[in-house]
Formats: C-alpha cells, structure tokens, sequence
C-alpha cells in the first residue's frame, strides 16, 4: 500500500477545504474503500475522516412529513430506525438485505451509494483490461466470466452492476441526494446521482470533484402498507443480488393506483423499471397484468454468454415482489422466482 496522510475533519467547511487537494478522499465506515486500497485498486494520497463531522449522523423528519437521513447514519442503525420501519419499510428491508450484521454495523448510508462495482475483473489487478479502473484498456468481462453482469444499460465499455441493496430502495421511492461542494448546496434526484457506464465507466456517480454527501432525503412515506424487498442471491446471506426487486404500490382494493419499482443486480446503476409501472398503474392486479409488466421491464434488456438467465429470473422476480406488496401477509410462492430468495 502506498504511504497516506490522514485528517479528522471537525466540520464540513473543513473538510471540503482538505478535499481540494490532489489525490483527497473522504472516509466514513471504510467498508468498501479499505477493501479498494488495500488490493491496489484505489490509490488515495490522503484520507479525509468525516465521521466526527456533527449533524451528519441523525434522522430527522422534514416539514413536508419526509425522511432526512444523515449521511454518516450507520446501516443498522437506519434499518432499525423506528420512523424508517414504520414509514418506509421497503427501505429498512432493503438495507438488512445487504452484507452481514457486522459490515452494517460500520458502513453508512453515505458510503452506501459511493460502493463501487463488485466486477471481478475491476477488483482484481491482475487483470490489465478494465474500462472502469484503467480507461481505455478494454473489459475483460466482455469475453470472460460475466454471469452476474449487466442486462439492462450496458456499453461496450463495461457490463458491471451497481452493487448496493439501500441505492434500489431508494430508486423506488424517489429519495434526494443533499450534497455539498466549493460551488455551494445541491439536492441530486437520486436517478440522476448514479450513472450508465457509456464511454466513461470509471465515474460511478455525478458528484463534482470534492463534493461531499451530506443525507438523503425521502419524500412523505405512500407505500408503507404495500412494499417488499427482494433480493434473489446465490447463497442466504453476505452475497450480492443477482437479481433485486424494490416493489412498492398505492392500492384501492385490487387496482394498482401507484407502483414503483427498482431493480438491482442488473445494471451500472439502480434501474428504475418504468414500463411496469405503466402496465400496472390504474389496473387490477391480476397474474396476466404482471406477468406483462414484468415482460416489459426487461423488453430491453441483452445478455451477455452466461447471464442469460438474468432476463426470466428478474421477470419472475418482479412477479414475486409485487405479489407479495400487493398482500403483505400472504406467503411467498417460491415458484414465481424459481425457488430462489
């Protein structure tokens, strides 16, 4: 590992003030950045600790009846925020869906939407061809293993996925990235916070250089009675999703009035599924409705030679999430994704 400097910020000002210099970076938990310095993939000259940074760590209820989650709020800790069980359900399921007890206890909600891709070919430097990590060096996955890479919004530049369970979560329910730079306050949709890899797959979000996140903030809670996280993994736990399914409706008895829905697992970026939604709003949810949402959600999507079967497992998933949104306390039936949860 290379030699770096290291600072304990004591406010925000202070720490965009160090960000300017060359080769800065901030840290909070470090769950992800340790893992990237330590396999040389990230090379920081200087680390920037944010997490003594007062004000960032707290959930706070905004004057439209919204959600503010700081920044540094810890994973678990926003898991099992009371406002966020109870208000927004989809989103607490979604973070206890991610790593193991112990990573959530260090990662935060900041960190969360700044992990960077899981592509094995991007973790590891052995390998020279690596869009995202050596630009213009070409992606080894393209030929190589790739089967839990991309379907939907894929270049031939990189076909990696978007890693994070809360980032779905909150493509579903429409959140806003606060952020803050040398050039003031911005508020950043959270579908336009994450990019597609187009000829630039090494810049993973749209934050300027020396920004720093400082909460994300959800809209007034609409789908507490009718949400569901599912995430479709090779094993049960600490496994990333080959397919998730953020699902969450406004319902008038059996008529859909509002569904949003978000996968992960299948794109650079949460990938918000609109032609779903548009299939299912003002419907009744029947199974022939859904299963055509589902259809039209991947209409688009293209595989590579091993993730073929992506396209019916996410189908198949968006049929179970919506299912069991739709009714809450029903069972799940297995069979709609396979078998697999």
């Amino acid at each position: 590992m290379d030699p770096i400097s290291y600072e304990r910020a004591a406010d925000v000002n202070g720490a965009l003030r160090s960000a300017q210099e060359p080769g800065s970076m901030y840290i909070g938990g470090g769950t992800n950045l340790l893992d990237l310095m330590k396999g040389g993939v990230s090379r920081p000259m200087r680390l920037i600790d944010i997490t003594r940074i007062g004000g960032l760590d707290t959930v706070a209820t905004l004057p439209d009846g919204g959600l503010r989650i700081g920044a540094l709020v810890r994973n678990t800790d926003a898991a099992n925020h009371a406002l966020v069980r109870e208000r927004y359900p989809l989103l607490s399921q979604a973070f206890l869906a991610g790593a193991s007890p112990q990573l959530r206890n260090m990662a935060t909600v900041g960190g969360n939407l700044m992990q960077r891709t899981r592509c094995q070919y991007f973790y590891d430097t052995a390998f020279a061809q690596c869009n995202k990590r050596l630009p213009g060096s070409g992606c080894a996955a393209l030929e190589g293993l790739n089967r839990t890479h991309a379907i939907l919004g894929a270049s031939p530049q990189c076909i990696a996925v978007n890693p994070s369970d809360m980032s779905v979560a909150l493509a579903a329910l429409d959140a806003v990235v606060r952020v803050r730079g040398p050039s003031g306050e911005r508020a950043v949709p959270i579908g336009e916070f994450h990019r597609l890899p187009g000829a630039r797959p090494d810049l993973d979000t749209t934050l300027q250089m020396g920004e720093l996140i400082l909460a994300v903030d959800l809209p007034p809670p609409l789908f507490g009675d009718h949400a569901h996280y599912l995430k479709v993994r090779d094993r049960a736990s600490y496994a990333f999703a080959l397919v998730s399914v953020a699902a969450a409706l406004q319902m008038d008895g059996n008529t859909v009035k509002d569904a949003r829905i978000a996968l992960g697992g299948v794109a650079h970026k949460p990938w918000r599924a609109s032609a779903a939604e548009q299939a299912l709003n003002g419907r009744p949810l029947t199974d022939a409705r859904l299963r055509e949402a589902a259809s039209a959600a991947l209409a688009d999507a293209r595989a590579q030679r091993d993730n073929a079967f992506k396209i019916e497992l996410a189908q198949r998933a968006i049929v179970r999430a919506v299912k069991q949104a739709a009714n809450p306390a029903s069972p799940l039936a297995a069979d709609d994704a396979g078998g697999l949860a």
